[in-house]
């Protein structure tokens, strides 16, 4: 870099002027990247405990499904599900943190009760319902953990190029610009001496 630079004292001035400008961008990506960091940490061990959860709550739901389909019959619970009238819905919208976009999932209709599963309180099952009951819980657990899991990659990903840009910063950019800077200042001294001895040589003539 400092082949191509020339050493005037104007540009030894905008030099100056760009480090210090990079070095304010480097400690703000600094910051960033330790933020996102934090925020990763935090959401990961959420993640944790709500995959956890999930397979718990997963388990639940097939014994009961099995059980239902045991005692009931499985054209019962067939005839079940499909009386069903409010099916779930999933809305996807961004959000922000930190400045990633991320991404936020509501649901709606993740839940029902005896009644909006159309079998009425005294035709309907204890088994079938609780099984209906299992599967509306994992559907909740399901959407919560695709938010968090989906967010995560987000965060990973940015992450990464956040680090990318601090370690470029660091050890390639400003370490270029100095050096710049020193040889400008160093061919700069070196220019006034020869222009001194210079001056004095043409005195003594």
């Amino acid at each position: 870099m400092a082949l191509d630079i020339k050493p005037t004292r104007s540009e030894l001035i905008n030099l100056k002027r760009r480090i210090k400008q990079t070095q304010n961008g480097y400690n703000l990506l600094k910051l960033k990247r330790d933020g996102l960091f934090h925020e990763f940490r935090m959401l990961l061990s959420e993640m944790i405990a709500a995959r956890e959860g999930l397979v718990q709550t997963y388990r639940e739901a097939v014994q009961g499904i099995s059980l239902a389909g045991a005692i009931e019959g499985g054209l019962a619970v067939k005839s079940a599900a499909i009386a069903i009238s409010n099916h779930p819905e999933v809305e996807v919208k961004p959000r922000n943190i930190m400045g990633v976009v991320v991404p936020s999932v509501q649901g709606t209709n993740l839940t029902s009760t005896i009644l909006d599963r159309g079998m009425g309180l005294i035709g309907g099952s204890a088994y079938i319902d609780e099984a209906a009951d299992g599967y509306s819980k994992l559907i909740e657990k399901i959407v919560i953990a695709a938010e968090m899991e989906a967010t995560l990659k987000r965060l990973l990903v940015e992450i990464e190029a956040t680090k990318r840009r601090v370690n470029a910063l660091e050890f390639k950019v400003i370490p270029e610009m100095q050096e710049a800077q020193s040889f400008i200042q160093l061919r700069l001294e070196e220019m006034e001496r020869e222009e001194t001895f210079r001056l004095k040589r043409f005195k003594n003539k």
